[in-house]
Formats: C-alpha cells, structure tokens, sequence
C-alpha cells in the first residue's frame, strides 16, 4: 500500500519508497527479534553481547555508540545482562574513572550458543533475494544511510 498523497511524482515516489523501506524493515525485525525473545534476551542486550563477543571489552559508552543507544539505556540493559551474570563492570586500574564492559563465561557460552542460530535466521530472511541483489540492497542503504555524513561535509 503506497501513500495517499497527492503530490508531486518526486514526493509520492520518495513517500512510497520511505514507507515501503520502513515496513520491510520492521517486517524482517520482527520475525528475527522473535528469535531473540525467545532466548529470553531484549534486542538491546543482545547487541551489547555480540558487540562483546566480536570485539571484545569496552565503556558503557562506546557500546551505546555502536548501538545507537542512549546512555541511560545502555546503564540500563547494563545493569540488567549484569544481573544475569552475563556481563560484568570493570574499573581500570590506570584511571579509576573508566569502567570497561567484560563479557563473562556464561555470556561468552550463551552468546556462542545462540549467534550462530540468529545468523541462520539472517540468511533465511534475506534468501529471498539473491546475492547481487543483497549486495546492492545493501549498496544503496548505505548510500542512504550516509546522507548525513555527506551533509555535514559540505
């Protein structure tokens, strides 16, 4: 279903695809954000494990930035994964100010129980288009998604 405006070619055209691109994206989000329910983890704390597990330690901070999350967000999902006992808080002992995000033994097996399930999940969703197809899906997403960035440059 595409927009109802009655505009020009170029905003009915943008209106469409915006919209088309928006429920595609939560469409597939949904279906694979179940599997991450499931294992009894929010989207939030599975990302902050992940990150962990392909990057290793780091601030509270940094992880916020590489999920786009705030940080009272991320000191939420922090405390909560720490509760578990999947993630622990580390304070540095060349500056007592920083405080480094470790994964511990029970989250680095949770985490490597459970990737390589999430990635068959992925690569089912994305089937449906072929390989050159998905890599200029993901082509163009990047090109939309830098738009800021070349904004800023100018």
């Amino acid at each position: 279903m595409g927009t109802k405006f009655n505009g020009s070619v170029e905003q009915v055209t943008a209106l469409n695809l915006f919209i088309k691109l928006n429920r595609a994206a939560d469409s597939v989000s949904t279906r694979i954000n179940n599997f991450i329910n499931s294992q009894n983890l929010t989207v939030s704390q599975f990302g902050v494990l992940e990150i962990l597990f392909h990057l290793g330690s780091m601030s509270q901070c940094d992880i916020g930035k590489k999920l786009l999350k705030t940080g009272g967000n991320m000191t939420m999902v922090i405390d909560n994964l720490e509760k578990r006992k999947l993630v622990e808080r580390v304070r540095s002992e060349q500056d007592r100010r920083f405080i480094e995000v470790h994964l511990t033994s029970d989250g680095e097996n949770l985490i490597k129980s459970i990737f390589p399930k999430h990635v068959e999940k992925i690569v089912e969703e994305m089937s449906i288009l072929t390989i050159e197809e998905q890599n200029e899906f993901s082509r163009l997403c990047k090109k939309l998604g830098m738009q800021e960035a070349e904004l800023i440059l100018k």
